[in-house]
């Protein structure tokens, strides 16, 4: 069940209106998420800017969905994990990837450890040791990779977050 309902620029207030207006006259439509987010300019300036800032993320793009794929498996939402298994299917990244990724692996090691991180950092950060690290570096994995997947996780976090508390859900 829906429990904020999605702003128009026109009804949104302040710094809020003029984001979405800015969104509006960019790409001519904003989806319910950011739409919904327009209730706290806070949540969907930060948003923006985080999502803007991971656009430019070293990590690559298929390795970042899969972690996404293995972090919304866990949080629950729907609407989240929907989007980035598409993205995932869309990249040409396999079913059986894909299901992997949502049993929180991969058939790949250097992968399956980028995964790992992506989870602990979801939910045990303090659980990650030097040794993983050296193992993630061992896989030819850079400083700003490793780094990259706090980015990736923190997104994940927030969007996922927000659609369960709005009450957002997969169009049928």
């Amino acid at each position: 069940m829906r429990r904020l309902a999605p702003l128009a620029p026109s009804s949104a207030v302040g710094a809020s209106r003029d984001l979405l207006g800015e969104l509006v006259e960019r790409h001519g439509t904003v989806g319910d998420m950011v739409s919904t987010m327009a209730h706290s300019p806070a949540v969907l300036g930060g948003y923006l800017q985080l999502s803007k800032a991971m656009r430019r993320a070293k990590l690559d793009r298929k390795i970042s969905e899969l972690v996404s794929i293995a972090v919304q498996s866990q949080q629950g939402c729907g609407m989240c994990l929907g989007s980035h298994i598409e993205a995932a299917r869309s990249l040409g990244l396999s079913e059986d990837a894909i299901a992997a990724a949502r049993a929180g692996t991969s058939d790949v090691p250097a992968i399956a450890a980028m995964i790992q991180l992506g989870l602990q950092v979801y939910r045990e950060p303090t659980s990650i040791t030097d040794a993983q690290i050296d193992e993630l570096r061992a896989h030819g994995y850079s400083n700003r990779e490793i780094a990259d997947v706090v980015g990736v996780v923190s997104l994940n976090i927030l969007t996922g977050s927000f659609n369960l508390l709005a009450g957002l859900t997969p169009a049928d």
